[in-house]
């Protein structure tokens, strides 16, 4: 093992974290805004329109993030029309591309995440914010969302910790992240092994630092009663029983 090549891939891999962090973020971003809309429209829509967003995320959870991709990226580009079109300054950005796929792919998974949420949402609960006066899309907002994210945050960690790693894909259309970065030095130095484990390691600690941030997001919105002594308020005594 070559210690002298993995400091030095540590450092010229370095150089690809901000374009998988970019990519990691505002797919996440782009997607959980789009799978709000869809969730609701998935737990409380109509059939019609459940049934569509069904099929929209069946279909993107469904088949591999890197046909996606390529189905994006190569395909698209085979199509007189699309070339032709307003489109296609960003559809031959392999960056766009990228961001674009990664982008549907997380919503759909995010959409069925909040979904299970939201129906999660004791029914009581939705009643009292009707009796109190509450319109319908405040309920949703005030009410309904804040619960349901609440209950799907750890599964929506998973999501970003799947992302995280899912946006090395990138480097099949040529942008150089992390592992574009590796796969560009392993054909310069011939030394896959310690290049890709000091990626693998790269990876391995962002997954780590989005974990313990969604655990820390995840403690703070707990419902749970806090200690006592971490607010700084003592235990009232126990009043005496009244026969």
């Amino acid at each position: 093992m070559n210690l002298t090549l993995m400091l030095d891939a540590t450092v010229v891999l370095s150089a690809g974290v901000g374009l998988t962090l970019t990519l990691t973020v505002l797919s996440l971003v782009a997607g959980f805004l789009l799978s709000v809309p869809l969730a609701f429209a998935r737990a409380f829509g109509r059939p019609s329109l459940s049934l569509a967003v069904l099929s929209y995320t069946y279909v993107f959870r469904g088949t591999p993030m890197l046909v996606q991709l390529f189905l994006l990226y190569y395909g698209l580009g085979q199509i007189q029309a699309v070339r032709e079109s307003v489109f296609w300054v960003v559809l031959r950005d392999p960056f766009w591309c990228a961001l674009l796929t990664f982008s549907v792919n997380s919503a759909a998974h995010t959409t069925e995440i909040l979904c299970r949420g939201l129906q999660s949402v004791p029914k009581g609960v939705l009643e009292a914010a009707a009796a109190l006066g509450l319109k319908r899309r405040h309920t949703a907002r005030l009410v309904a969302f804040p619960i349901a994210f609440r209950v799907s945050l750890p599964a929506y960690g998973n999501e970003i910790v799947g992302m995280i790693k899912g946006t090395s894909l990138a480097s099949t259309v040529t942008l150089l992240e992390v592992t574009g970065m590796a796969r560009q030095m392993v054909s310069d130095t011939f030394a896959p092994y310690e290049i890709f484990l000091v990626a693998g390691a790269i990876y391995l600690s962002l997954t780590f630092v989005a974990v313990q941030a969604t655990q820390l997001l995840e403690r703070r919105l707990s419902t749970g009663e806090r200690p006592a002594r971490r607010r700084g308020l003592r235990t009232p005594p126990a009043l005496p029983d009244q026969k």
